[in-house]
């Protein structure tokens, strides 16, 4: 059971990582009409994040940078939880900036409704990667702590034979 849901869990995550990867990889180099789609979500957001800088291309590139960087390190299975959680740090703002079907007129508010909805399921996925801890790890620290506890109970006992042997 163990090794099937293990090759799930690598098998998932490999599937997820190609389209941050791919994603990443235009906003970085070709940020075109993104920076335009972006500008109005990071006006609100510079309101909460005043030293966030003014050169929205520079933040969308930074933003794809990191969705590539953490994708290619999510696909390869480096440090998957940390990466899950920098690409659900990067998809909030990309899916308000790039999804705002609350301001469109049908039929486009429907496709934008789409999309958004696409990638709440994306950010559910990797917050099921965030919040899974990899089997061998915690067997490994729930070993290490038996271990730690028998060695003191044994410690101790020892010490409570020799005081015992001493007595004698």
């Amino acid at each position: 059971m163990a090794l099937g849901s293990s090759l799930l869990r690598t098998v998932g995550r490999m599937a997820t990582a190609p389209i941050f990867i791919i994603g990443g990889y235009g906003a970085l180099t070709k940020p075109g009409g993104r920076v335009q789609m972006a500008a109005p979500t990071l006006e609100k957001i510079r309101e909460y994040v005043p030293v966030l800088p003014d050169d929205d291309e520079l933040l969308v590139r930074i933003n794809g940078g990191i969705q590539l960087a953490a994708g290619t390190t999510l696909l390869l299975g480096i440090k998957p939880r940390l990466s899950a959680l920098a690409l659900a740090g990067s998809l909030i703002p990309t899916t308000l900036a790039g999804h705002a079907f609350w301001e469109d007129e049908e039929p486009e508010a429907s496709a934008q409704k789409m999309q958004f909805a696409k990638n709440l399921a994306a950010l559910g996925g990797l917050l099921v990667i965030v919040g899974t801890e990899d089997t061998r790890h915690a067997i490994a620290k729930a070993a290490d702590k038996a271990a730690r506890k028998a060695e003191k109970r044994g410690f101790r006992e020892g010490k409570d034979a020799v005081r015992e042997a001493q007595r004698s």
